[in-house]
């Protein structure tokens, strides 16, 4: 099933893709099934990991331009986005603001994404981020693509916030894990939601402070994206990709990349086969946070 260009012109459509850290692969093989079934989006709205996978679909949003992004995932090693050494440790425990540096992220855009500025995407890119000081969402639509994705994805404590056009910005999921309301906001009518999901399967918490950071990131957004959705104006239409559930491991490990990526793609599959995109409203049960 495709959104035609008439819908679209009817009805803004924008993907909207949330945080999630190494579970973004997830996003990815969402993306390669809506790509192949010809869904496309006008704009793209993406926080955190979602600002990395959201600025790559504006690029090329094609499923070559997608395939593209998933040989990149399928080739990240955990080293490469969170290269935590000794001395990465010691500059912690000196310096106490930081813990990884921005290098593997800023190495991987400026290496990869095929331009320097947002505007110049083939479709319109707004990155979400969060202004360190007051907490506040500050949405970034134009100038240095590296910047806007650094800063979006700057977990507090685990990187420093980045400061860029007399802000201090940091992980865009701070003040807006899934940015439904900047969609709408920026003129969307109809939402197709790309959530990253969360680990439901395990029984003891993830190892290490990165790993719980970003664990308990997870589940809090997924208790915010039901929240935005619940309380959407009657006119948005919107439908919400569900997630992988069981989904073990943690969004700090990318050794499950692959099988991410494929139970992603087998899923959309069934669930566009199943006339998911006719299913306005609809929260799945994979997206809802325990207790639901």
């Amino acid at each position: 099933m495709s959104v035609t260009d008439h819908d679209r012109s009817a009805k803004p459509t924008a993907f909207v893709l949330a945080g999630g850290g190494s579970f973004g692969a997830i996003q990815v093989g969402m993306m390669h099934s809506l790509a192949k079934h010809g869904v496309v989006a006008d704009f793209v709205v993406g926080s955190s990991v979602g600002a990395i996978n959201g600025a790559y679909y504006a690029g090329d949003p094609s499923l070559k331009g997608v395939l593209r992004l998933e040989a990149l995932w399928r080739g990240l090693k955990r080293r490469d986005v969170f290269p935590v050494t000794w001395r990465t440790l010691l500059g912690f425990v000196w310096r106490r603001d930081f813990l990884i540096p921005h290098d593997g992220i800023r190495r991987l855009i400026e290496d990869h994404l095929p331009y320097r500025n947002l505007q110049e995407a083939r479709l319109p890119i707004h990155i979400v981020t969060t202004d360190f000081i007051s907490g506040e969402s500050v949405v970034l639509s134009e100038g240095s693509a590296v910047e806007a994705i650094l800063a979006s994805t700057a977990i507090p404590g685990a990187f420093t916030p980045v400061h860029y056009r007399n802000h201090f910005l940091a992980d865009g999921a701070i003040s807006s894990n899934t940015p439904i309301r900047v969609a709408v906001q920026k003129g969307a009518r109809r939402l197709i939601v790309l959530p990253t999901g969360h680990a439901c399967a395990i029984e003891n918490p993830p190892v290490g402070a990165v790993a719980n950071a970003l664990h308990a990131l997870t589940l809090l957004i997924a208790r915010q994206l039901v929240s935005e959705l619940e309380g959407l104006a009657s006119d948005i239409e919107y439908v919400v990709v569900p997630p992988l559930c069981p989904l073990v491991g943690s969004p700090y490990d990318f050794s499950r990349t692959d099988d991410h990526i494929e139970r992603a793609i087998k899923s959309t599959d069934a669930w566009l086969a199943q006339d998911g995109l006719d299913r306005h409203g609809h929260i799945p049960h994979e997206a809802m946070p325990h207790g639901h």
